[in-house]
């Protein structure tokens, strides 16, 4: 007797792109036509008390449908790929199990890229270590440290700009524990098997300059909605400090040397609105390599004016296994 086919995995949509590329109203759009649940794909968003800087869905817009992984651990803490990808294969398997869809929505590509091909055999996190790193870096400067993964790892230094404080840390650290390069950690991937089948869909602009624009825009409406007071009111309530990871997030970093006496307001504008346009870019890059390695990769113009129509569409294709013709 032939083994017995296996059933079809049920769908998960993925809605993927970089800040400013209107992923919030196009969930949304989704949300009012299909029966989805949304598990956040965002490593700043997982922080309570963090609503500006993070353009946090407000009530009425969580309202439309739940939302998962949003508020779940305070500023003080940590979230990291691993236990995102537990997070979200649990949160799928309950979502599929109450009649709904599962669409994860973010520009946090590192959790895709975990959701979709596991986890690296990589060491934990050094608070000694990196507390070490850091005390380096406030003497000689990050370009410096990066100059030092460029011997120890030149591979590795290469996909990082010498300023990229976050991950040169973390690939120094990384260095460091286990005197291997980054890639031989990375060799080694954990087989927890999804729940779902995923369908990508990403957005990505036409017109980098119009995704400038908005990413301007959007700042300074931050600005305009009390970011400055949201951190001061952060450092009043808890215990932080700006090696932390919700401290690093871009908009609160700038914010937290402005309020140190680091930088001026005009500065603070100028290095913020640089900072995210920065992140954009590396979430484009992400994007690129999910295209040239993603079966059945869908990716949509974020600046077309029927956005959200256009996602749901492309959905509805996805879900009914129909030819994809993307405008």
């Amino acid at each position: 007797m032939p083994p017995p086919i296996p059933a079809p995995l049920p769908p998960a949509l993925l809605l993927l792109g970089p800040t400013a590329s209107g992923k919030t109203a196009s969930a949304l759009a989704l949300a009012q036509a299909l029966p989805v649940e949304v598990i956040s794909v965002d490593s700043a968003l997982v922080y309570r008390d963090m609503d500006i800087g993070t353009a946090k869905p407000n009530a009425e817009e969580r309202a439309v449908c739940p939302h998962h992984l949003i508020d779940v651990v305070t500023p003080e803490e940590s979230y990291s790929a691993a236990r995102f990808r537990a997070d979200a294969i649990r949160l799928m398997g309950e979502i599929v199990a109450r009649g709904n869809i599962p669409l994860l929505a973010g520009g946090t590509m590192l959790y895709f890229k975990a959701l979709r091909d596991g986890l690296s055999d990589l060491p934990a996190a050094d608070p000694e270590l990196r507390r070490a790193l850091d005390d380096e870096a406030a003497g000689r400067g990050w370009p410096a440290l990066h100059a030092e993964l460029a011997r120890l790892d030149p591979e590795a230094a290469a996909r990082l700009e010498p300023g990229d404080a976050q991950r040169i840390q973390r690939a120094l650290e990384i260095v460091r524990l286990t005197g291997r390069p980054l890639a031989d950690s990375y060799a080694k991937k954990e087989d927890d098997p999804l729940p779902c089948r995923l369908l990508p869909i990403a957005l990505a602009p036409s017109d980098r300059g119009a995704l400038h624009a908005r990413i301007e825009e959007r700042f300074d409406a931050m600005l305009h909605a009390g970011l400055v007071d949201e951190v001061r009111q952060l450092r009043a309530r808890y215990r932080l400090d700006p090696s932390m990871p919700s401290m690093r997030c871009v908009g609160y970093r700038q914010v937290w040397e402005y309020l140190d006496g680091g930088t001026g307001y005009d500065e603070l504008r100028f290095k913020g609105v640089a900072a995210t346009r920065q992140l954009a870019k590396r979430q484009l890059t992400w994007q690129r390599q999910f295209r040239e390695t993603w079966p059945g990769f869908v990716e949509l113009d974020c600046l077309r004016p029927d956005l959200p129509e256009a996602v749901l569409h492309t959905a509805l294709r996805l879900l009914h296994d129909l030819p994809l013709h993307p405008a």
